[in-house]
């Protein structure tokens, strides 16, 4: 994802020598570094797009479609009431430390991840477990208090990876897998280095190694590709950039989906922002496409709520609040703001975030609406904002498949409690038919936007940048991970 070079001769060069050193390996750019390296102890996706199938796997894993693929688990079994989940495990699994793989640590994992002390940030992933039994080495049985059609979808989300108890403790810094990657080692503030595991139980991967570089700054990143120091980046953060990338023949540009709903984060539970007329006055001041221009120079679908327009439940709610800064005013008025009022708005770093921020802040301004920008960096905004609720505004990109349901949660940093949500959420858990979880899925999709808990913005899209010769890398996001399983060198 870079600039272009001045000399033809010189591009000439580049290439042939970028072929033959790296046919084995891969040096990909990425722009956050993730606070720790355990799926299983934190929110950020950047943990992910390192460890999820690359170090880490879980009974079941989610491909590059977004269909079900068993992982650890080869097979299962659905009882006729949908409550008893039988898995034949894989024999003669071994962890990365030399540990073997077994029954005992799918239940260590669950019990963990749906236990009392549990950190796991996706805890709700398990609240339908009843009960997890180990019959026989090669045999876990699942038992649910409630059917819940989203169970092995789930099972394959990076926060349900199966752990050792011998290792667990010390993944967040030397995660230790069943993964076709074994973890190296961590420069912190600038890559971590995976290389192959060749004792692998599975289909070995064609890189002997591979190395994720963080590099957030758009004009770094640029530098970065040009000067051949990475073969790529999943998430290019420039995005105006790809015009440029699309016309030089090195590299290849594709421009694909995410789960990543990118909202206007509001604390429901402070200040002015706990009255649903400064919401709704703050949604009508939104001009969308003006921010999808802006800040994602043209790439992005605007949304009406949390929920990613293309799933065949999704409800188009833009027009719920049309951009409308008289009628923005009037509810300020109501709200008993008329001369306005002043918001502090936190921003991590990706740039949708930073240049969005700006633009919204302009765009509040007209209505009253002092929005003080506060940058911070990745870590802070998880103790600050995420963890301590410590904001009024920020913009964040939710990568997490079908998580409307996290509107459902007692405690989330949005501080919102809405019973209507809670009931429909509720239902949807106990309903395995596809058409009746449509339907709830819609009512969701509507309350959220009616009680104008964030301002919804776009549908992140995928914008990615790699040299040419470089095959396997996932097009579209169904879930936030840069899978390197099936990459290779052609």
């Amino acid at each position: 994802m870079k600039k272009f070079f001045v000399a033809a001769a010189f591009g000439v060069a580049f290439s042939v020598s970028g072929a033959l050193a790296a046919n084995d390996t891969l040096n990909l750019g990425v722009v956050l570094e993730p606070p720790h390296l355990d799926p299983t102890a934190g929110a950020a996706a950047a943990i992910d797009e390192v460890v999820y199938a690359n170090v880490m796997e879980g009974l079941t894993r989610i491909d590059a479609s977004g269909a079900v693929k068993p992982a650890l688990a080869k097979s299962w079994d659905i009882s006729s009431d949908g409550l008893t989940y039988t898995f034949k495990l894989h024999t003669g699994v071994k962890y990365h430390d030399g540990t073997m793989f077994d029954s005992a640590d799918v239940k260590f994992s669950l019990d963990r991840a749906r236990g009392e002390k549990s950190v796991n940030a996706q805890k709700a992933l398990f609240k339908a477990i009843k009960s997890v039994a180990a019959p026989s080495s090669d045999t876990v049985v699942v038992t649910l208090s409630q059917p819940t059609g989203s169970f092995l979808f789930n099972m394959g989300w990076g926060d349900a990876v199966i752990v050792a108890p011998e290792s667990a403790d010390a993944n967040k810094t030397s995660p230790v897998g069943t993964g076709p990657f074994k973890f190296k080692s961590w420069s912190k503030g600038n890559k971590i280095d995976l290389v192959r595991n060749d004792a692998y139980w599975g289909t070995a991967a064609k890189l002997k190694s591979a190395t994720f570089k963080f590099i957030s700054d758009p004009t770094a990143a640029m530098a970065a590709m040009m000067a051949g120091d990475v073969d790529g980046f999943p998430n290019f953060p420039a995005p105006e950039s790809m015009g440029q990338f699309k016309a030089d023949p090195r590299f290849e540009v594709v421009i694909g989906s995410t789960e990543g709903e990118t909202i206007l984060s509001m604390n429901n539970g402070k200040g002015p922002l706990k009255d649903i007329r400064v919401r709704r006055a703050i949604a009508h001041a939104l001009d969308r496409q003006a921010i999808i221009d802006g800040a994602m120079f043209g790439n992005g679908t605007p949304i009406g709520s949390h929920f990613a327009p293309h799933h065949p439940a999704y409800v188009d709610l833009t027009g719920r609040y049309p951009y409308d800064l008289e009628k923005a005013k009037k509810l300020l008025t109501e709200a008993g703001y008329p001369n306005g009022l002043k918001v502090k708005m936190k921003l991590p770093p990706p740039s949708y975030a930073r240049r969005g921020g700006e633009i919204i802040a302009a765009q509040l301004k007209k209505i009253g609406i002092e929005a003080e920008i506060i940058p911070l960096e990745w870590a802070q905004w998880l103790k600050e904002v995420f963890k301590g609720l410590d904001y009024d505004l920020t913009i964040v990109s939710h990568t997490e498949p079908m998580d409307i349901g996290i509107y459902a949660r007692e405690t989330y940093y949005f501080d919102y409690h809405g019973e209507a949500i809670k009931k429909v959420m509720a239902d949807l858990d106990a309903t395995a038919d596809e058409k009746g979880r449509y339907a709830l899925m819609a009512k969701a999709q509507k309350i959220v936007a009616d009680d104008a808990v964030n301002g919804f913005l776009f549908q992140l899209a995928k914008s990615g940048v790699w040299k040419k010769g470089v095959k396997g890398l996932w097009h579209n996001a169904p879930v936030q991970a840069n899978d390197l399983t099936g990459v290779y060198w052609e």
